[in-house]
């Protein structure tokens, strides 16, 4: 195998394998079909570079479809929206598609399935439609309108079509088996009546198709040969079948595979509960820089690259897993890092004089733009008698580690000269309000003086109080506390507010910056990256903090982890992580008699009340001659499912599916238990 070859991610694997196996290279073609009832966040930037990266590397097309077969929750602002960012990261669309577009070809397709004895209407509640669904172990129900005449279903198929019936009173099924053991093939919706007008189409319809029956045949309409979707649509891969099943004659046929989403800590992924952050005013909107929208992230001072660069470092895989939001800013920190040009600027000033320069004197002094940029050049900064440095680079008495300014002590000033502490002057609270300070008129940076060359330790940055451009400065943070906020059964996501996520505060920069435009990066040295807000004005300058030059969480993590460990005065060392408690318990579970069985049950039990799902998931793929682990990760399954009252995922529905056919009893128990807990 060669070196490429190794660096294959499974879906380019696949696609290898069909073209090897016949497929012309010149068929490829992929799409990126996002509904457009939102805004698009960082979660589906992994969908976005997997599809288009894969039209690169291809040299394929890549349509850009809009899935808008919800006129409920469809707006024309998020289809332009949605367009502006993919733009924004930098990818081209071969064709902008909309399903709307096919809504007579689905509508036609719809009545030869009904001619064929393959659709119905059907005139039920959608609680009754539910109730009949049946569970995992046992089949559904037939409609008692599955078997209405061909002709009795096209009229009131067309009556449908011509707004004769409210919302609700009918809906088009297609017949399939109500006994299949994969839930969504029991005679799966294909048509509902919704009275909304579409952005698009506007009235013209009053029935929509459903996503199942018009996504897998959009794929087709425009002959995408690999249609990749998340986890969560794994299950749905056999529906898609089927209904392409009921149209395909002999051109592309597309292929449906799945990738694990991008999911992220500290970050709300769900449109909803994002848009309850804008209309309960917790965020100024979509755009605001403390959200995940792609938007946000834009006017917040991320680049594209660094989105890119931190997709392709998480890479393709099958699992669900969680990345720490600190890569994203390792990301955004590394491209800045190399394309920001440095400047000075002071977000908690302090006047510092420096008493043995000349009053009125100023000159004008080069400082480098960007030390890893050899082409960015210099520029030039003004330097006079008062200064304004950071509050925190002063102390008037300081240990050996503070390479700061302290009173007897040197310093240099960047790109200027060596100063001395001198004294402090204090208001009546005894606040320092002044430093003064003298210089060395020798030491001017740059000169080849010997009085240049002497080393001190501590550098300053600074800016000239008579130059000073006075500038909004929006510090943000993460807008969660919490590393999952909406992971927690029992508690509301809004509980994990950072109430420190933004601070607005006034800082001066220096006057380089005075003919700053819209979103223009740059570094404030020694504090980090910044970005000019849209807010901002030539006569009132607006800056974001995009990030910090160090990732500052990294060592507030490890705090919280102390505190989840259990310690005793006889022994202090860390507990058994709660995982692999329950691995150890599952490699026993099957050898125990059953009283100490039971025993060992609870045990897991109390042990999966301190995991997440996403913990949990890896052991769902636990070879089947280890039944017991897989025991124990079943058991692990159902109380953090009841604890957090959620359902099962993709993964997990899997996982139990699987479980459902095995040989060993005790772990069949505990998947049928779940199954019909969940009507899975």
């Amino acid at each position: 195998m060669t070196e490429d070859k190794k660096s294959l991610n499974f879906i380019e694997h696949i696609i290898e394998e069909d073209l090897k196996n016949g497929m012309n290279r010149d068929d490829l073609r992929f799409r990126f079909p996002p509904e457009p009832n939102g805004y698009l966040h960082i979660g589906h930037t992994k969908a976005i570079g997997i599809s288009f990266g894969l039209g690169l590397k291809y040299n394929a097309p890549v349509n850009l479809r809009f899935d808008d077969t919800n006129p409920a929750k469809e707006e024309q602002e998020y289809v332009d929206a949605i367009k502006e960012d993919i733009a924004w990261l930098g990818y081209k669309w071969d064709q902008e598609c909309y399903s709307s577009d096919y809504f007579q070809q689905l509508y036609d397709w719809t009545v030869q399935l009904i001619k064929e004895g393959k659709a119905y209407v059907d005139s039920q509640s959608a609680e009754a439609i539910a109730d009949q669904k049946g569970t995992t172990t046992e089949p559904g129900i037939n409609s008692p309108y599955r078997d209405r005449s061909v002709d009795e279903n096209l009229d009131l198929f067309r009556r449908m079509k011509q707004c004769e019936f409210d919302e609700g009173e009918h809906v088009v099924r297609a017949k399939i088996d109500m006994a299949d053991p994969n839930m969504l093939m029991r005679d799966p919706l294909m048509y509902r009546i919704l009275k909304k007008t579409h952005h698009r189409t506007g009235d013209e319809w009053c029935i929509y198709p459903m996503y199942d029956w018009t996504h897998g045949e959009s794929d087709y309409i425009e002959n995408i040969s690999h249609s990749l979707c998340s986890l969560e649509f794994k299950p749905h891969r056999k529906l898609y079948d089927w209904f392409l099943d009921q149209v395909y004659s002999n051109d592309i046929r597309p292929k449906q595979r799945e990738f694990a989403r991008l999911n992220l800590s500290y970050t709300i992924m769900s449109k909803r509960k994002l848009l309850r952050l804008v209309e309960e005013g917790i965020v100024s909107g979509w755009d605001d820089p403390r959200m995940p929208t792609i938007s946000a992230l834009r006017r917040r001072g991320y680049t594209p690259a660094s989105i890119r660069k931190f997709v392709e470092t998480v890479g393709v895989a099958k699992r669900e897993n969680v990345i720490d939001v600190s890569l994203l800013e390792f990301c955004v920190r590394e491209d800045l890092n190399k394309i920001a040009p440095r400047v000075m600027a002071v977000l908690d000033p302090v006047k510092l004089i420096i008493t043995n320069y000349p009053e009125g004197k100023e000159e004008w002094l080069e400082a480098e733009n960007n030390p890893e940029d050899e082409i960015a050049g210099s520029r030039m900064v003004p330097f006079s008698r008062e200064l304004y440095i950071e509050k925190e680079d002063f102390k008037e008495e300081a240990g050996r580690k503070f390479f700061r300014l302290t009173l007897g002590k040197e310093v240099r000033l960047k790109n200027a000269y060596i100063i001395k502490g001198e004294r402090a002057v204090k208001d009546a609270e005894g606040n320092i309000t002044e430093i003064h300070c003298t210089y060395d008129p020798k030491s001017k940076s740059g000169s080849g003086t010997d009085e240049s060359k002497r080393n001190v330790k501590g550098t300053l940055h600074w800016v000239s109080v008579a130059h000073a451009i006075p500038a909004e400065v929006r510090i943000y943070d993460r807008l969660f506390s919490d590393e999952a906020p909406d992971g927690h059964k029992d508690k509301d996501f809004m509980e994990f507010l950072n109430p420190d996520s933004l601070k607005v505060i006034t800082g001066y920069v220096e006057p380089s910056l005075k003919e700053v435009k819209p979103l223009d990066q740059f570094q404030f040295q020694r504090l980090g990256y910044f970005n000019v807000d849209p807010d901002s004005k030539p006569e009132a300058l607006v800056f974001n903090k995009t990030v910090g030059l160090r990732d500052t969480w990294a060592k507030v993590k490890p705090i919280s982890e102390k505190q989840n460990t259990v310690k005793t005065p006889q022994n202090t060392q860390k507990e058994i992580p709660a995982i692999e408690e329950i691995k150890r318990a599952g490699k026993k579970y099957t050898n125990l008699p059953d009283d100490k069985r039971e025993i060992l049950k609870n045990k897991i039990k109390e042990a999966a009340k301190n995991i997440s799902i996403e913990e949990l998931e890896p052991l769902f793929e636990t070879a089947v001659k280890k039944a017991g682990t897989r025991i124990a990760t079943m058991i692990s399954l159902g109380v953090i499912l009841n604890n957090k009252g959620i359902q099962p995922n993709g993964l997990a529905k899997d996982f139990i599916n699987k479980a459902l056919e095995d040989r060993n009893e005790l772990l069949q128990n505990e998947a049928r238990e779940l199954a019909s807990k969940y009507s899975l």
